[in-house]
Formats: C-alpha cells, structure tokens, sequence
C-alpha cells in the first residue's frame, strides 16, 4: 500500500466516525435543561439571591434530612408557606413540587421513599411574616 490509499483511507474513517456521532446525538432525546425559562429567571436572580441571604441569616436549619428513614424534615415555624422542589437534575420527568403551609410546627415531615434513588436537589423556598427565603439541599437517596 502507498502513501496516497493511506491517507484517503484514514480520511474515509475519520468521515465515518463523525458521521456517527452526528448521527448518535441527533438521536437523543432525553435531554433536559434544568429550566425551561432559563432568561426569565436569571433576570430574577437578584431575587433569589437575596432569599438566599435571608435564608442564611436564620438561626436555625431549616431542612434536615435523615438517609436512613428516607424523610425530609422541615423546621419551619408555623405560619410559612411556601414550596418544596425536588429537584432530579438529570431527568426532567422526575421532578416534583410539594406547596405547603404550616399550621402545626411537630407535622413538618415528607415521606421520599418512593423517589428514585440518585442525586436530588431539594429546593425550599417559602414566605415568613412577609419575608422571602430560599434554601437548597444535595442529597442522596
């Protein structure tokens, strides 16, 4: 073999793997953006930063969660509402929102036995006497 049918034959498998490639990821269609309004909520974003430092300014912790029971714990004083947001970051399809109020401060638990086990995001954002907080936890189930 010469120089010349080596080089055409490395050039047609090069094709050929990009091709296919092209080709698998055209195919694909389990992709998911973690927001699907993702410009609108980086406008708001100071929003949620100053819920954030609202949140951190708390003297207590606001989400527990305990591994072994597989419980969420919310110790939140009686009067917050807001939602919780599972939140799996890779697949969409998985997430859930759970609004609440709290009337009663010893009710504040949330059964997640039944989610898949993996990586989750829970999202806690809710309103106190008119005040605005936000906190999230990594945690794995």
């Amino acid at each position: 073999m010469d120089w010349g049918k080596g080089i055409i034959l490395t050039l047609a498998a090069f094709a050929v793997l990009m091709l296919s490639m092209v080709a698998i990821c055209v195919k694909q269609d389990d992709i998911h953006l973690v927001t699907q309004n993702y410009y609108e909520e980086e406008i708001k974003y100071q929003d949620q930063i100053d819920k954030m430092i609202n949140a951190s300014q708390l003297d207590y912790e606001v989400l527990s969660f305990d591994g072994q029971l597989k419980i969420i714990d919310l110790h939140l004083p009686a009067g917050a509402k807001g939602t919780l947001h599972l939140f799996r970051p890779s697949d969409a399809r998985l997430d859930k929102k759970i609004d609440f109020d709290i009337k009663d401060t010893d009710v504040n638990s949330i059964d997640v036995k039944t989610l898949k086990p993996g990586y989750w995001r829970v999202k806690l954002s809710w309103t106190e006497n008119g005040k605005a907080y936000y906190h999230e936890k990594k945690i794995n189930i």
